[in-house]
């Protein structure tokens, strides 16, 4: 069994990169159901990385149904060629379209959880969206504390749907558009955009609060749509609408203008 195993770049999801590089191996047959895997401190070795870096990216991959292990043994591929567990492989994410194809299945979960919400929401819920809100207020926009309590919102929003599967499927997906926004770093920063992304946050929050299902809809929409003019997506589909809301005409002014500075 010969794998082709490289250090992994510094960065802030090392773990992420070590259980794609050994799930790439995997996928191209270097690893077959059965083998078992090189022991944590060879993996920690060959990648440049800790131990504890390893095994985080043993316990992933293991819950993606990838893996197995046995105390005392080690790890081992899973014999199924059929995972059972829903994943999203790191290394695709790298390329736009299929970041682009998870951000718009990022929209159709969230704007449908945000109607949910509103219809379903309890006084706790209201008051961990706002805890979440105040955590980005005080973070520096576009930073991991940011960026962790945005997916922080967006979990008490779905959790509010009281629908445990559409939790899970929202919890995951936008965990993966939070790694990739941290690899790629390609959020524009500015006091401007902070402003915009939490009065877009603050507005579903009020829908919500007021139980209003098409508001809270609608809200959400506008939030993913800016949400994606941020992280760089193109912005066509918004051009092309007859009448673009203004406040996402003057979102892509100041994208631009800060690009351009």
């Amino acid at each position: 069994m010969t794998l082709k195993l490289d250090k992994v770049n510094r960065g802030p999801h090392l773990s992420t990169l070590v259980a794609s590089s050994i799930s790439r191996e995997i996928a191209q047959g270097r690893l077959k159901p059965g083998d078992q895997l090189p022991t944590e401190q060879a993996l920690a070795t060959t990648f440049g990385v800790s131990r504890n870096v390893v095994r985080e990216a043993i316990a992933r991959l293991r819950s993606e149904g990838r893996i197995w292990s046995q105390q005392g043994r080690g790890a081992f591929v899973v014999e199924s060629t059929n995972p059972t567990v829903l994943t999203i492989d790191y290394e695709a994410l790298q390329r736009a379209d299929s970041f682009r194809n998870l951000f718009e299945l990022r929209g159709i979960l969230e704007v449908q959880a945000a109607a949910l919400a509103a219809r379903r929401r309890t006084e706790a819920d209201l008051t961990a969206m706002g805890d979440a809100l105040a955590g980005m207020r005080a973070a520096p926009y576009g930073s991991v504390a940011w960026l962790r309590s945005d997916l922080e919102f967006h979990r008490t929003v779905a959790e509010a749907t009281r629908n445990a599967y559409m939790g899970q499927f929202l919890v995951f997906v936008s965990e993966r558009v939070r790694e990739s926004i941290l690899a790629a770093g390609n959020q524009q920063k500015s006091d401007d955009m902070a402003r915009i992304t939490l009065g877009e946050h603050e507005r579903i929050l009020a829908a919500i609060r007021a139980c209003d299902a098409e508001a809270a809809q609608t809200a959400m929409r506008d939030h993913l749509a800016g949400a994606a003019l941020r992280v760089g997506l193109d912005d066509g589909e918004a051009e092309a609408a007859p009448t673009p809301p203004v406040r996402h005409s003057r979102l892509r002014k100041a994208i631009r203008k800060q690009a351009a500075g």
